[in-house]
């Protein structure tokens, strides 16, 4: 057994949800939000991070990582999880960080998340985003919401993610699981060819460029149901990004083409809760409303906020509002939520005097 699968094991065991390696370090794990060393392992040098990596990598893919220094695949423990593998060299030698995949998909009923993200599910076309930094819950969310279709509509989805995290079994649907560098050369390869294979939902595991993005707005506008993800924490950050990274003389026909197509947003953020036992999720939702499109086409951020504020009956809330409510039930705490807030001010007066 690679030694490398008793510290995925551990990490299992601990309820972690990430174990990280660098040379110069203890092998540490990421538990409600928070890094600690692993007990009774000593710092680690170079030479003992690449055998510990080494082992469950492909031969090819070893080669690659000595290549170019970095490397991303999917490793399965049986009986334990599958992980997500990030092969790095940093300053001290190399690293990797390794991120558990939940072997069972949490149903969408079950992530207390805001009952309109339900209705992304039954949409037949347009181009839903799931936004929000690294570790912030997009997968999880995400796969829920395919999970929510595969079990309630009779569709053929394809998946293209680098690498493939959550395998759907076929229920109602019929899935198509690409990973990038395996099945397909990459995102717009990928997107290209699931747009002739008949396909009525099509996860993109990540918007990352400007061709990417172009066919996933193409393949929303041609009749498909398209989700994807973006680093980006607001609505209106995530249609600046996006417009940002088309020419600028092609700027206004992108514009154009995501009022039509965008269909809804969610930008994600993860918080620790306030007993310190576990994170809780807090979004701001956009959904397309007949107003959404104007403002986009003329690149009116400040009427989008509005339009969110003046949502409220659609399901629409600010991320500044979502996080007030879980200070008020108690669900995170006022210092957190002021780290995440955009409106600082308004939560200062939450915290306690110093």
């Amino acid at each position: 057994m690679p030694e490398i699968d008793s510290l995925l094991a551990y990490l299992k065991a601990e309820g972690g949800s990430d174990l990280h390696l660098a040379a110069g370090l203890e092998p540490r794990i990421r538990k409600s939000g928070s890094l600690r060393a692993v007990e009774g392992w000593p710092v680690q040098t170079h030479d003992d991070i690449r055998n510990l990596l080494k082992p469950i990598a492909r031969p090819e893919h070893w080669q690659s990582y000595d290549k170019d220094g970095d490397l991303d695949f999917a490793y399965g423990l049986e009986g334990v999880a599958r992980f997500r593998a990030n092969y790095f060299v940093q300053e001290h030698g190399a690293g990797a960080v390794f991120r558990i995949i939940p072997e069972e998909i949490v149903p969408l009923e079950k992530l207390s998340l805001p009952p309109v993200i339900e209705r992304f599910t039954e949409l037949r076309k347009g181009l839903v985003l799931v936004t929000g930094p690294t570790g912030s819950g997009k997968s999880t969310t995400l796969a829920a919401i395919i999970d929510r279709i595969n079990r309630t509509q009779r569709k053929h989805v394809v998946t293209l993610e680098d690498p493939v995290e959550f395998v759907h079994q076929n229920k109602s649907c019929v899935f198509s699981h690409r990973e990038v560098g395996n099945h397909s050369k990459s995102f717009a390869n990928g997107l290209r060819a699931a747009i002739r294979q008949d396909a009525d939902v099509i996860l993109v595991g990540e918007m990352r460029d400007f061709e990417t993005i172009s066919l996933a707005i193409t393949a929303a506008e041609m009749g498909m149901l398209v989700f994807g993800t973006l680093h980006t924490n607001s609505a209106a950050k995530t249609i600046d990004r996006i417009v940002d990274t088309f020419p600028s003389d092609q700027q206004a026909q992108a514009r154009l083409s995501l009022s039509e197509s965008i269909a809804g947003i969610v930008a994600q953020l993860l918080l620790p809760t306030a007993d310190g036992k576990g994170r809780r999720a807090c979004v701001e939702i956009l959904v397309r409303t007949p107003g959404l499109p104007n403002i986009i086409r003329e690149g009116n951020m400040a009427m989008l906020k509005s339009l969110i504020q003046s949502g409220k009956n659609e399901g629409m809330q600010a991320m500044d509002d979502a996080l007030m409510a879980l200070v008020e039930e108690g669900s995170v705490s006022p210092q957190d939520a002021y780290m995440k807030a955009l409106d600082k001010p308004r939560f200062e007066k939450l915290l306690p005097a110093s």
